[in-house]
């Protein structure tokens, strides 16, 4: 049977080009294992532009947060090393890094106000009371919290909280912020207000930003660089286009969603869901209708398809006026078919 009906493939996305970066961070050979079990992160090697927002993204368990907390120093390295603008700081103390960190609970004074929070870092180094103050008053300035600079954590909303945490962090004026799943305790609605103010301050500060989350969508919106890690290894590195269009393995095809992981005569395939096209008739992948999910914009079809996971199926994505000129119905038979374009191979 033949997996290509001559379906029109778009133009490809332009690739902006530009003079590559300078590294801001760079793991060789990083690893961390604890008492038993397979290793944390097993022996993985990144180069991190500077200037660059980066995404370290996985399922839970997969290693993200300790690669991120071995950079920041809060975890011990077992072996590898960690650098930064080609220093090796993977032996220094947190403080002496060069880098802050901003936590998943903010992690606020509660019996500090915001201006004492942001200010507390220059307490503990001995700067003077009034000069300390005119700096963090400078800095919740900048992230629209001047107004409420005396007002303490409880008294403000998650959203202000992490503007007070995001200003607490820059005070040390750090080379790289790393960010913890920032954003996971917020809202939905907040959550995408946040992340495009995160945007926003990560390209007028200039500073590089390596972001640990698990959300897919957080990771296409905010990253310049997808790092996908699976099993404490590095998975696939690219930008958002790359991983999302061609994923290395089907393991990267299955986690981003929006594709169907086929067998063909030549091998495995991943096609995205909006690139099949589905007839009652003709040519194509015999198939049944097995779910019908209203989405808004468009109608996600499920379905059992030759070729597929039986634990899986297939998912055709169909625009709303699509689907209202011909709705399918469940338990309805089906041919599925998608351009030989459409296709991209995966490895073994």
């Amino acid at each position: 049977m033949g997996f290509a009906y001559g379906l029109p493939m778009p133009p490809a996305a332009p690739s902006p080009s530009s003079a590559p970066r300078p590294v801001a961070v760079e793991l060789v050979a990083l690893t961390k294992r604890y008492a038993q079990g397979q290793p944390a992160v097993d022996s993985i090697d990144l180069r991190i532009a500077s200037g660059s927002y980066c995404c370290l993204l996985g399922p839970s368990g997969c290693g993200k947060s300790t690669t991120l907390r071995m950079i920041a120093g809060h975890e011990t390295v077992s072996s590898g090393d960690v650098l930064l603008e080609d220093r090796n700081i993977t032996d220094l103390p947190a403080a002496a890094r060069g880098t802050a960190m901003m936590f998943q609970s903010f992690a606020l004074f509660p019996h500090l106000t915001a201006l004492d929070n942001v200010a507390f870092s220059l307490k503990m180094k001995g700067v003077a009371k009034a000069e300390r103050q005119a700096k963090a008053q400078d800095l919740l300035e900048r992230v629209a919290m001047g107004h409420l600079a005396q007002r303490k954590p409880g008294e403000l909303s998650g959203g202000q909280q992490q503007r007070v945490a995001l200003a607490r962090a820059l005070i040390t004026q750090p080379k790289v912020l790393l960010l913890d799943e920032p954003l996971s305790a917020l809202d939905p609605f907040l959550r995408i207000q946040m992340r495009a103010e995160l945007r926003r301050w990560q390209k007028e500060l200039g500073l590089t930003f390596i972001h640990v989350t698990h959300s897919q969508e957080e990771a296409m919106a905010l990253a310049d660089t997808m790092v996908v890690m699976n099993h404490g290894l590095i998975e696939q590195v690219g930008s958002p286009h790359e991983v999302y269009n061609k994923p290395a393995t089907e393991f990267i095809a299955r986690f981003m969603g929006g594709h169907n992981v086929l067998q063909t005569p030549t091998g495995k395939i991943a096609v995205r869901n909006d690139h099949m096209r589905i007839e009652v008739d003709g040519e194509g992948i015999a198939a049944t209708v097995t779910d019908v999910e209203y989405q808004g914009t468009y109608v996600l079809l499920g379905l059992d398809a030759e070729n597929a996971d039986a634990r899986t199926g297939v998912s055709v994505m169909l625009p709303e006026s699509v689907f209202a000129d011909r709705p399918y119905a469940l338990g309805e038979h089906v041919r599925l078919s998608w351009a030989t374009s459409h296709a991209h191979a995966l490895a073994a």
